[in-house]
């Protein structure tokens, strides 16, 4: 059982919203997780990649970040093409996944109705993405897949969203010697409309290369 730490609370309930929805889901599907979703990889990395949140039938019913949705699908075989991770795909928690030199965690660890949480509670959940980001080493790269990661990132370094624009491809400096790196979402729906290609997303990943000290 994940215990809790400064970065996560496997029991958290500071938002009434997302605590009463995931009771409701707990209710409809007993076998799902249905609990704020942990943060997976390596405890002290080199990458931290933040998502939005926990996807209904992915993290939320596996319990482990991108995992079971289509979103995890690209992401996986992308961290496995650039050496982050030992195979390609991570379909299920016990697939022996694992990663190297990179952890991802979700700008809100609970499951959103609709998948979109409201500002409020990516305010509340920002503290735990703020102590993962303050036990970082310098160097690090995070990349902020979307515009909800990237501001709840901002916040997280104490800096301001307006004169740090996300764009893909984008890269600011955080405090600590570290960067931030912008990713359009590699959603269902970016990918297939095609607002994210794999060329693109492979684009951002050797951007993080460069970025990162030899």
């Amino acid at each position: 059982m994940t215990q809790p730490t400064a970065s996560f609370d496997p029991d958290c309930r500071r938002c009434p919203r997302l605590a009463a929805h995931l009771e409701r889901v707990r209710a409809e599907h007993p076998d799902y997780h249905g609990r704020p979703v942990a943060p997976f990889g390596a405890a002290r990395p080199k990458l931290l990649v933040v998502g939005l949140a926990p996807g209904m039938h992915g993290a939320n019913a596996t319990g482990r970040p991108f995992t079971g949705d289509f979103a995890g699908i690209l992401l996986y075989r992308t961290l496995y093409e650039f050496g982050f991770s030992n195979q390609p795909e991570g379909a299920r928690p016990d697939d022996g996944l694992k990663l190297k030199g990179c952890r991802i965690t979700n700008a809100v660890k609970c499951l959103p109705p609709e998948n979109k949480p409201t500002g409020e509670e990516v305010r509340t959940c920002n503290a735990f993405l703020a102590e993962e980001i303050a036990a970082l080493k310098p160097k690090t790269v995070v990349l902020a897949l979307g515009s909800v990661a990237h501001g709840a990132v901002l916040r997280a370094t104490g800096l301001k969203l307006s004169q740090h624009k996300f764009g893909h491809g984008a890269r600011h400096r955080l405090p600590g010697e570290r960067w931030l790196v912008d990713s359009y979402h590699c959603s269902r729906y970016n990918t297939q409309t095609g607002r994210l290609t794999e060329a693109m997303f492979r684009s951002v990943f050797r951007q993080v290369g460069r970025l990162l000290p030899a």
